[in-house]
């Protein structure tokens, strides 16, 4: 990579390339141990007798297990993401109305299916319900960042992009709630897919975030040099021939497929596409290209970690993992924040 000076790559002071490799390794060994952990975690307790919960664990613990890790690396991807995007280290993926998108599509759906159910019947409303909340939080998600950028007028100006975000994101949350005015049942539905959760989590799942990460990680490592350059400010970056348009408006559609995708599986999980970032550059400096990838790897780790947590920490019962990430990143983030003003 070159380091030469006035480059991209110069000014994020790759310092901490020769210890990026170890730290994907740590990774990597701790989503092994994660794994196996979640194979043995169960609402009962802890149990490594395998051999007599076979059924158990292929078609409950093994996907579940997988398909949080894969939820947890598409939310620290987008993350990543976001925050190289906007030049902010607080910005999250939920920033340009994907959640509140996501939220509305699901409240649309159960609505609707509280209404189908007095007429197909409630075996066949809640059949259908099943299949269409998945479905209907990944439309609503790539819907919410459609409207911010028809808002905004495009990606090319990320400050009004952001604003747009916000605006559109307090909007599709006032239709949702008027919504669960006219349909009460839908309230209960939402505030589980709001408090986040894996419980759900099949193999199928795991199908799907694992092909939405295989395809939006490589599409935006390719233009991870663009987001070096941004370092440098927009001016520096145009002059050194990026196409800031199309480039803002690729990284866009990623992060919106990648936030949709987990959001649509597993709910509103806070703080993981926040922190796996900061965690990240705490340990490496790094430009941006490796940034994606460890992210992804540590965003998995912790939403495994926080899953298997939930599992265990009062079992038999079980914790949203939703709440549990916000309660700990939350108190990570003032912790960082009270040592920065130390």
């Amino acid at each position: 990579m070159n380091t030469t000076t006035g480059s991209p790559q110069a000014a994020i002071a790759p310092r901490g390339l020769a210890t990026a490799s170890g730290l994907a390794l740590m990774l990597a060994a701790a989503s092994v141990l994660l794994l196996l952990a979640g194979l043995a975690a169960g609402s009962d307790g802890w149990s490594l007798a395998w051999a007599d919960e076979w059924t158990l664990l292929r078609d409950i613990r093994a996907p579940r297990s997988i398909g949080a890790w894969l939820a947890g690396a598409l939310l620290g991807f987008a993350g990543a993401v976001a925050q190289g995007l906007f030049r902010n280290p607080l910005a999250d993926p939920y920033l340009l109305g994907s959640a509140a998108g996501a939220g509305l599509g699901v409240v649309l759906v159960l609505a609707a299916g509280s209404a189908a159910g007095a007429s197909i019947g409630l075996a066949t409303a809640g059949a259908l319900l099943q299949v269409g909340l998945v479905g209907a939080a990944f439309i609503g998600a790539l819907a919410g960042v459609t409207l911010t950028l028809l808002l905004a007028g495009g990606a090319g100006r990320p400050l009004s992009l952001l604003l747009c975000g916000v605006v559109v994101g307090v909007l599709l949350t006032a239709v949702s709630d008027l919504v669960m005015l006219v349909s009460p049942e839908a309230m209960r539905g939402k505030q589980i897919f709001l408090l986040g959760t894996t419980g759900f989590l099949g193999w199928h799942s795991a199908l799907v975030l694992g092909c939405v990460l295989a395809v939006v990680l490589p599409a935006a490592m390719r233009v991870s040099r663009a987001l070096d350059a941004l370092v440098l400010g927009e001016a520096s970056a145009a002059s050194l021939g990026v196409p800031l348009q199309q480039v803002r408006l690729l990284l866009v559609a990623v992060m919106a497929m990648a936030t949709g995708a987990a959001v649509a599986q597993a709910g509103m999980i806070a703080f993981v596409g926040l922190v796996a970032p900061h965690l990240v550059r705490r340990c490496v400096t790094v430009a941006h290209g490796p940034l994606l990838a460890l992210s992804a790897m540590a965003g998995g780790v912790l939403l495994l970690a926080g899953d298997i947590a939930a599992r265990t920490l009062v079992a038999p019962q079980e914790l949203p993992v939703g709440v549990l990430t916000a309660v700990l990143g939350g108190i990570y983030l003032l912790v960082l924040l009270r040592r920065r003003h130390a």
